[in-house]
Parts: structure tokens; sequence; C-alpha cells
């Protein structure tokens, strides 16, 4: 599958990541060139990829604290799970398209 984008929102502020599905069961979260962390879902629920399990191929892993007009995003559980929310909602109007 190909990477795509998705928004969400976060605090007041709309921001779009790049998702980044892998072979080994999980999608990776770009935001701003790096990897934000990944997420996985487990039959049930949206969790986070412990970050030492995240292959990171040929992108560096998020930088937070530059200077710019980027949201500084976390990854904490509500934003794993919207993350989730986009991902089941682009994937099954991807496998309806077909």
């Amino acid at each position: 599958m190909e990477p795509y984008n998705i928004k969400i929102s976060y605090g007041t502020k709309e921001v779009t990541l790049t998702i980044l599905p892998t072979d080994q069961g999980y999608y990776k979260v770009i935001y701003f060139g790096g990897i934000l962390g990944g997420v996985y879902f487990d039959g049930k629920d949206w969790d986070l990829v412990e970050q030492d399990k995240i292959a990171a191929g040929d992108l560096p892993l998020y930088e937070a604290g530059r200077i710019g007009e980027r949201v500084e995003v976390e990854l904490n559980d509500h934003v794993v799970d919207r993350i989730g929310w986009e991902i089941s909602l682009y994937e099954n109007d991807d496998l309806e398209a077909v």
C-alpha cells in the first residue's frame, strides 16, 4: 500500500500527517519529514508502537522544537485513537473504490 495523508484536529489546529503502512503490520506516522511514531490496531483498539520497534529506514525520527509555524504534536492515547480512526476511514474508502 502507498503512503497517504490524513488530517486530524489537534487542539484548535488541524494537522496533516502522512501515513506509511509497513509490512510489519503497523503504520508509520510521518510529520514534517520525520517519523513521529507508529500505530497499530490490536483487533479492538489503536495502540502506539514502541519507539525502538519502529524501523526508521530512510526517514529520520521527528525532532520536536524546531522553529516554525507547525504544531508540536505529541502522540498520546487520544491522538493515537484519532489517527487510527482516520486510517480506518481511509482504508475502508479505498476498499470500496475497488
